[in-house]
Parts: C-alpha cells; sequence; structure tokens
C-alpha cells in the first residue's frame, strides 16, 4: 500500500513538474523523427497481464526491400540514441505508474513474445508491477545478460522494501548520469531473448 502511494505521488509530482520538458521533448522529436511522437506496445505488467506501455519515439520508420522494418541499429538515429542513453525516452512510463499498470521501480516489461520462454524461476519477476527503473538497471542494465538480470529481478521480488527503492531511484539517476550499460555489445540496445538453452531443457 505504501508502495502504491509512493509511486502515485511520485508520478504526479512528476509529470507535473516535468510538463514543461515532456513539451519540448514532443516538438524536438515531432520534428526529428516524425509521428507518431509517442511509441505505444504491449506489454506484461503484474501476473504477466498485457497492458499498453507508452515512451517517447527513439527510432525513424525505415522499411528493407522486404517491407519489414530494418534492424534497430540503422533506424537508430544521433538524437534517438541520446534519448536512450539519458533515459528521457522512458518519461511518458510516468503515466503507466499513475495509471497503476506500472511502479516507479521494479523489474522492466519485456516483450509479451517472452512469456512462454522463462523458466519457472525467470518468470517470478511477474509477482510485482513492473518499473521504470529496477534492480538489474542499475546493476548492469543491458550490459549484462539476460540470465543475469532475470537473477536480480527475482532477488528485487524477494527483497523489495521501500528503502530499496528508494536507493534504486539514486543509483539509477547516477548510473544516467554516466550513461553506463546502455547497449549491449554490439546492439543498438539488447539482443532478443530466446529462452535459456538448459531451462528450455529442463522444463519442456
Amino acid at each position: 500500500m505504501l508502495k502504491r502511494m509512493l509511486d502515485v505521488l511520485g508520478a504526479g509530482l512528476g509529470l507535473f513538474i516535468l510538463s514543461p520538458v515532456l513539451l519540448v521533448l514532443g516538438w524536438m522529436i515531432r520534428r526529428r523523427l516524425g509521428s507518431p511522437v509517442l511509441f505505444h506496445q504491449v506489454r506484461p505488467g503484474l501476473q504477466g497481464r498485457s497492458f499498453r506501455m507508452i515512451k517517447f519515439r527513439t527510432m525513424r520508420d525505415a522499411m528493407g526491400p522486404d517491407g519489414q522494418p530494418l534492424p534497430d541499429a540503422e533506424r537508430m538515429t544521433p538524437f534517438g540514441r541520446l534519448l536512450r542513453s539519458t533515459s528521457l525516452d522512458e518519461l511518458p512510463e510516468l503515466w503507466n505508474v499513475l495509471k497503476g499498470d506500472m511502479s516507479l521501480v521494479g523489474p522492466r516489461p519485456l516483450l509479451m513474445e517472452y512469456l512462454p520462454l522463462y523458466s519457472p524461476e525467470q518468470a517470478r519477476r511477474h509477482e510485482v508491477r513492473p518499473g521504470i527503473t529496477g534492480w538489474a538497471q542499475v546493476n548492469g542494465r543491458n550490459a549484462i545478460s539476460w540470465e543475469a538480470k532475470f537473477a536480480l529481478d527475482v532477488w528485487y521480488v524477494d527483497h523489495r522494501t521501500c528503502w530499496l527503492d528508494v536507493k534504486i531511484l539514486w543509483m539509477t539517476v547516477m548510473r544516467v548520469l554516466r550513461r553506463d550499460g546502455i547497449s549491449a555489445s554490439g546492439e543498438a540496445t539488447m539482443a532478443r531473448f530466446t529462452g535459456t538453452p538448459s531451462e528450455r531443457k529442463e522444463y519442456e
């Protein structure tokens, strides 16, 4: 209950204080990347239930000869990379927090298609609301393996407290200022999760 109260207070104040920043960013994205300014995608939330997450757009529309979007690295612009490295693209998610889809702190909401790939232990990351930032984000972000991320997410589920959330929020500010762990090696962001081979064998 206290965590939810802090989420509502933090998200509400954040949206109010940062409203000028959000308007300026929206205008810049519209000019540099086109419309729509906001990127919507269905993600799994608490207990794996789907919700529509919103972020600022960071990639341009670019299709290959087959009509499919080009790889992320080819669609990412320097401006989009700046938005991601500073986590400014995540600011609209404050609205998701206010609605109750997300929390300020929790495991990051990933793709719906990953749900059947998790082991039972990895799937425990959905026992809490997903967050704008989380324990995995301040301990490597995209520079660590998927397995390490999920282990950190589950550790958070088992050890979460309001004080830990405050620590994670503070560490997030420090990581953003240093721009740590923005991308996995050789990737624009992070390679897709295809499952943990040993876990797939055990649970198939």
